[in-house]
């Protein structure tokens, strides 16, 4: 519901009029002759007009300006007084003010008029141009320079409102990049973890899957000879020094903390028949198939190529049925494609799994924009990823 007035200009309106008659009571006010004199009864009615019209001067601006003009017009023409010349100058103010912007300049226009005319009015009437000169400056104080008063007061209300408004929206700003770094943060803590989960099972539990294998054959295999215990001892010992080995070097870059890496101790896609070499089982032997001439491979992806053979193999040991394990390596121009074909096995696993190597291995050939596929293929459990290694992408890495 639209309200009538305001407390604040209730008490605006209290305060015009009890000081009006104020001044109404001490003959606060001029008169134009000795012969028009009206009494203070008479003045007393402009004065409760222009009273009343600031109880709108928030609500109705221009409402209270129209209502203010007559009694102010009524006012001059008995013989100006100080207190109605006050009034209306608020009135003037709160619709420069509270009303619209062009109102505020038709209002600076029509009071710097109103203005000259009473200099020249007066000056013509009274035939003394000294009196027109202060006429016009009374009227221009009591007109002009309120209109004036609130431009200034709304162009820096409006200056202070966009410079608040600006303020926001840096605030906002900020807030907004604090919480995309705090998200770029999280997210690189994960891909961090992830990466280390990776290595954390694709090296250090595909080396304990391999001593945890052997060293089951040797126990559960009755009259197992001496040549086999030696054989499959020698895979235990290797895959544990290995495993140390990049355990050691794991822990190294953990304290250095920048991300570095011995190059030497990468693997590297030529030891691969050493890795074949220590696949196997009793019943399970490993073969390794290369085409096309190695080329220049970039880190990650003879990394990330290594590490996917090396899951695939160790799936083997763990799933594989009795037979061979196939590991062919193709290098083409623009991609190094793997497959790894092994026998499938029973429905039970001979170890158990959590199925994180089938992630890892996919989330190795995605990081690399490469292709990755594991299932059955004509009786087979085929394992297949395709790793670009074009000079585009691996600038681009």
């Amino acid at each position: 519901m639209h309200r009538l007035t305001t407390r604040k200009d209730a008490l605006v309106a209290a305060a015009a009029l009890a000081g009006g008659l104020l001044l109404l009571s001490v003959h606060g006010y001029s008169t134009w002759s000795e012969d028009w004199d009206p009494s203070a009864w008479v003045r007393l009615v402009p004065l409760l007009g222009l009273s009343a019209a600031l109880l709108l001067r928030r609500t109705a601006p221009l409402t209270a300006l129209a209502v203010a003009t007559p009694f102010n017009f009524a006012d001059v023409l008995m013989g100006p007084s100080i207190a109605t010349a006050m009034i209306y100058g608020d009135a003037l103010y709160a619709a420069s003010l509270y009303g619209r912007r062009r109102t505020a300049e038709w209002l600076l226009g029509i009071t710097v008029v109103a203005t000259v005319a009473v200099a020249i009015g007066t000056g013509i009437g009274l035939r003394d141009l000294a009196v027109g000169v202060v006429g016009g400056s009374v009227a221009g104080v009591v007109w002009v320079a309120p209109v004036l008063t609130a431009m200034a007061v709304r162009e820096h209300r409006f200056r202070a409102e966009a410079e608040r408004r600006r303020a926001e929206a840096e605030r906002e700003r900020a807030e907004q990049v604090a919480r995309l770094a705090e998200l770029d943060r999280r997210a690189a803590v994960n891909a961090e973890r992830a990466r280390m989960a990776r290595e954390l099972h694709d090296v250090i539990a595909n080396h304990l899957s391999a001593v945890a294998l052997h060293s089951s054959a040797v126990l559960k295999v009755p009259g197992l000879d001496r040549e086999g215990v030696e054989r499959a001892m020698e895979v235990i010992r290797e895959n544990s020094v290995q495993g140390l080995a990049e355990m050691r070097r794991m822990i190294g870059l953990l304290r250095d903390g920048d991300g570095g890496e011995d190059p030497a101790a990468r693997p590297r896609l030529a030891e691969l028949g050493r890795l074949v070499r220590h696949t196997a089982r009793s019943d399970l032997s490993a073969r390794l198939e290369v085409a096309g001439e190695p080329p220049e491979l970039p880190a990650a992806v003879e990394l990330a190529a290594y590490r996917i053979v090396q899951e695939a193999l160790t799936n083997a040991l763990k799933h594989a049925g009795p037979g061979s394990a196939d590991v062919r390596v193709e290098y083409t121009r623009r991609s190094v494609v793997i497959d790894v074909l092994s026998p499938l096995g029973a429905d039970a696993a001979r170890l158990p799994g959590t199925g994180s190597g089938l992630v890892g291995m996919r989330e190795r050939a995605v990081m690399l924009a490469g292709e990755f596929d594991a299932g059955p293929d004509a009786g087979r459990w085929r394992v297949h990823a395709e790793l670009p290694v074009d000079q585009q992408f691996t600038e681009a890495s």
